[in-house]
Parts: structure tokens; sequence; C-alpha cells
């Protein structure tokens, strides 16, 4: 199976079962949506953002369709300009590589410096897929075992009505 055995292991440890597929590398939105046909799971957007200063790091989690208004997320997060957090920092806090960003990257977060923003509407799905630390497969899981994964990294993380 592609991506990090790590991941597979705390999934086991977990006991949450996924759905595994397989396909050719997938760094944007547009290019996933043509291997989505027989997942049947919301599928997502995740954003790596820093701060003004550099001093936090936040992911951003919504639904791949919606738009994500920064200005206004700014202004409710109150730490200045947000900024796409940089390759060496990705790698630094997620272990991760541009166009596979996922929220599984944070178990490589050891020190969890890492807030995570989860659009509210996505509490409505029965199940959610995400890039298994990379982008060549997508595992789906139910949105239950989601919640239960982001209790088990110690990270923070709240829900956001995003606009």
């Amino acid at each position: 199976m592609n991506g990090q055995p790590e991941l597979y292991k705390v999934l086991d440890e977990l006991n949450i079962p996924f759905e595994y597929y397989e396909h050719p590398a997938v760094p944007t939105i547009e290019e996933a949506k043509k291997y989505w046909v027989d997942l049947v799971a919301t599928h997502c957007k995740n954003i790596f953002f820093r701060n003004h200063k550099g001093n936090r790091h936040y992911l951003v989690i919504l639904e791949h369709t919606r738009a994500l208004a920064i200005h206004d997320l700014e202004k409710r997060l109150k730490q200045g300009k947000l900024s796409f957090a940089s390759t060496k920092r990705m790698l630094k806090y997620l272990g991760l590589t541009p166009g596979s960003v996922s929220p599984f990257g944070l178990i490589n977060d050891k020190e969890n410096h890492v807030h995570v923003y989860i659009d509210e509407n996505l509490k409505k799905s029965e199940k959610i897929s995400f890039h298994p630390n990379i982008n060549t497969a997508s595992l789906v899981i139910s949105y239950k075992d989601f919640e239960r994964f982001l209790e088990w990294t110690g990270n923070g993380f709240e829900y956001l009505e995003l606009y």
C-alpha cells in the first residue's frame, strides 16, 4: 500500500477501518477528481498556513468544492496575515510535501504544534477521504473515526463556519 507505514499502524491500533484506493500522483484537486469516481465520500481540500510571524501553523480542512475566504479567516483568528506555509515548514511540522497535505500528517507533529480548523459543514459527512501522506492513494474512513483520529493526535482542533 502507498503511504506512510506509521499511519497504517496508527489506524490499526485505533481500530479504524479504511477503504484504500490507489491512483497516479494527483497534486491538485482537479487531477484528483478524475480518480474519485468510485469513492463514496466527502473529498477535502487541506490547506497549510502560517501566521505572519511564522510561529503558528494551521491546517484548514474544507470540502473540496468550497472556496476559502482567507481574509475573513485572518480576521477571525486574529493572527495577522496568513500565508501558505513553505515546503520546508510543511516537511518540518507535517512530514509532507506539497500536493500530499492531509490531516494524517499530524502523526508527524510530535510536539502538537499545528492547530486544525475544520469547516463546520464537514460534520454532515458520513465518510471522508484523505491521502495517506502521499498523493498516489486515497483512504476513506468514517467521519466519526476521523474525529477519533484527531483526538488521538493531541493537536488542537476546532470547527469554524468557513466562508
